[in-house]
């Protein structure tokens, strides 16, 4: 989930995961070649973030673009860039796609208002993360039963907004991974499992394939809410798609097609990653 003007989902985006190749061709996802190709898909992506994405091909944005790359015939070229810099987000993206040293990223919020992007290829969401053990399912961020528990999330989010609406900041552990190289989103899961928190909020893709290591633990997706008259509904439910460079339209109409023609496989890709897959932000709206 981004933590930036582009977004407030973090694109860690926040998230190794191992898992069969697809019986694609063979790809050059592990390294960038040496001299540019002007027929291949050129992605910008993050050397060291699993689950999203690695030098060796490991995360399931590496995985999302081979099934591309291999439908529209072309090679990857990758320029690996650290998405968690100064300036988040943001910087990452004007320092590499903006700047002409790649033609795609994998994952940018639909709608974004600066960068291009294609139709979304998946919908997922913020969720809370308890001990199963844990009395009570937290079920919104305003229920009552927060005020007694130890939370965990990552700063600059948009639960924080509620967190500090509700004067629930008082007894937290925030977390700063996606801005933080070497770090692993799955510290989320550790601070619930070993009882240092009582609940973690934060991005679904980004502990989702770690969360088969802790099945003590238990998640529910953060419904939309309003959080007083007149007030905007707060949305915690995002769709992501690739973003391009707004002019490129010839490219972002081949990678829609490609996406149609693909769904089946990206969607088996996001399911071995346990990429939970959500209709629509309304489906999680509560009154």
């Amino acid at each position: 989930m981004s933590k930036t003007n582009h977004s407030t989902v973090m694109i860690a985006g926040l998230g190794g995961f191992l898992l069969a190749a697809l019986a694609l061709a063979p790809s050059n996802a592990a390294a960038a070649t040496a001299e540019p190709n002007a027929s291949a898909l050129r992605v910008c992506a993050d050397p060291d973030y699993l689950p999203f994405s690695n030098r060796s091909g490991q995360g399931f944005e590496n995985k999302v673009a081979e099934v591309l790359a291999h439908s529209m015939g072309r090679p990857i070229e990758y320029h690996w860039a650290s998405t968690r810099v100064r300036g988040g987000f943001s910087n990452f993206l004007a320092d590499t796609l903006d700047a002409g040293k790649c033609d795609l990223v994998m994952d940018l919020p639909y709608g974004d208002n600066e960068e291009g992007y294609t139709q979304p290829y998946y919908t997922s969401s913020y969720v809370f993360i308890q001990r199963k053990d844990n009395n009570g399912l937290i079920t919104s961020m305003s229920s009552p039963d927060l005020h007694g528990m130890k939370i965990g999330y990552e700063e600059d989010t948009t639960p924080e907004m509620a967190l500090k609406m509700f004067n629930l900041t008082g007894n937290v552990m925030t977390f700063n991974v996606a801005e933080r190289p070497g770090e692993s989103p799955e510290q989320f899961l550790q601070a619930v499992q070993s009882g240092k928190i009582d609940v973690a909020i934060t991005w679904e893709p980004a502990v989702g394939y770690y969360l088969k290591n802790y099945p003590d633990l238990k998640v529910h997706a953060v419904p939309s809410e309003q959080y007083g008259p007149g007030l905007p509904q707060v949305g915690y439910t995002y769709q992501m798609a690739i973003g391009v460079r707004p002019k490129d339209e010839a490219l972002k109409e081949a990678l829609d097609k490609a996406l149609d023609a693909d769904k089946q496989q990206i969607a088996s890709v996001l399911t071995d990653y346990n990429v939970k897959l959500y209709k629509s932000a309304e489906q999680f709206t509560t009154q």
